[in-house]
């Protein structure tokens, strides 16, 4: 039996990028624009929740609004061309598709800069969803009907399984292997190159089913 067609679900930061160097530039930027002092080497150890989580560490909530749009104005020029795809980006989304599958990006980065991360790097998926944090990317993949939801964070493996989608979790972002286990991760990758051979086992499997 041939299986169906899969649409697999992944995230941005740390799974399809390296958002470091990017998001690191950035906070010192806004930290002498604003005057306030960020530990942006710290900051980018914890990379997944939303944007505003990690303000309300150096600013008050009163001025969290206002910083994030300051912050994302600021972020195009700064991050996008100091951002490189993680190793196996591309190759995963091509497995995808050569597989007769689609890919939805779903993150909880502003939809348009994560519009911008992919289109500098050619990374070319079927979807892009913007602006959603842990459980709250079930309703993307859900839309979408993602079998599966490839990310490196805890927060991912909620999404997936609050979805009823397989959690596929890499090892690449401030998650490791045991803690995303833990978590509950169906599947644990070391990063994005074992994709493809992990794929093309995963639709074998369901063939013989």
């Amino acid at each position: 039996m041939t299986p169906r067609p899969l649409t697999v679900g992944f995230d941005l930061d740390m799974t399809l990028i390296d958002s470091r160097p990017g998001i690191h530039a950035t906070y010192l930027a806004l930290a002498e624009r604003t005057g306030t002092y960020i530990d942006a080497d710290l900051a980018v150890t914890r990379l997944g929740p939303p944007l505003a989580e990690e303000l309300v560490h150096w600013f008050p909530a009163e001025r969290i609004a206002e910083v994030s749009d300051l912050y994302r104005a600021m972020y195009p020029e700064i991050a996008i061309a100091a951002t490189p795809a993680m190793p196996g980006a591309r190759e995963a989304i091509a497995a995808v598709r050569d597989a007769g599958g689609k890919s939805v990006v779903v993150t909880a980065k502003y939809e348009p800069n994560a519009k911008l991360h992919l289109g500098r790097l050619g990374i070319v998926p079927d979807a892009v969803v913007g602006d959603l944090w842990a459980e709250q990317k079930a309703v993307a993949l859900r839309e979408h009907a993602a079998g599966a939801y490839v990310g490196d964070h805890v927060g991912d493996v909620r999404g997936a399984r609050k979805a009823g989608a397989l959690s596929v979790a890499v090892a690449t972002g401030p998650c490791d292997a045991e803690e995303l286990r833990a978590a509950g991760a169906d599947v644990v990758l070391a990063d994005l190159t074992e994709l493809p051979a992990w794929l093309a086992g995963y639709r074998e499997d369901a063939s013989r089913a």
